[in-house]
């Protein structure tokens, strides 16, 4: 099956491939991005997938994403600023909790799934842990070097393959029982969300996105 990721980031289409082996798996070319003004994540990844359904192939899902960090020392920032908060933005989070003792945050992805009949399911993925004092790591990209997650000592960065790295598993992988993507075989015999340091919601959109 057919899935179009509403994105021009490579690194989430390699997260998304990972997540979901059995199905056919591409960016979006669409020939403009939406203008992502919402305010929370769920908001973002309902205009991608908005944005993005007329511009995809009529057997073909399209989904939206929208992920970020959210440090509670400041406040829930960056969250949905998270990839345009600064130039460099794991730069900044160090500097602003220079001195801060209270380091926990956590990852959180939204993603909307349309079907080619136009139907909606969203689902959200959390992943908690802390802000590292110094980058750690080269793997993943965004906040990886610096975010430890719960019950760990190595950065996301530090952890090649590593199950707590993959934003679309966490979101996907535990949509529930009306997993719309559920009719693909699975060649994995365990879900890599399904550890107490990860939930994931669903609900059904009975509307378009």
């Amino acid at each position: 099956m057919k899935l179009l990721l509403a994105s021009r980031n490579a690194s989430k289409l390699r997260e998304l491939r990972s997540a979901l082996p059995d199905w056919d798996v591409e960016l979006l070319d669409a020939p403009d991005d939406p203008v992502e003004d919402g305010d929370t994540f769920l908001d973002n990844a309902r205009i991608k997938a908005k944005h993005g359904r007329p511009h995809a192939t009529l057997d073909a899902w399209v989904a939206g994403e929208d992920s970020g960090i959210e440090v509670d020392a400041l406040g829930g920032r960056p969250g949905i600023e998270s990839a345009r908060w600064a130039a460099d933005g794991v730069e900044r989070l160090l500097s602003e909790l220079t001195g801060i003792e209270n380091r926990r945050a956590r990852y959180v992805c939204e993603i909307v799934a349309v079907s080619p009949g136009g139907d909606a399911v969203t689902a959200r993925g959390t992943l908690e842990g802390e802000i590292a004092l110094e980058r750690r790591g080269s793997e993943g990209f965004g906040y990886d070097p610096v975010f430890v997650p719960l019950g760990q000592s190595a950065t996301v960065a530090e952890q090649p393959n590593s199950a707590s790295s993959g934003w679309a598993k966490i979101a996907i992988a535990r949509f529930g029982s009306s997993n719309p993507f559920a009719s693909a075989p699975s060649r994995g015999s365990r879900s890599p969300c399904c550890t107490t340091n990860c939930s994931t919601a669903f609900s059904p959109a009975s509307s378009d996105p």
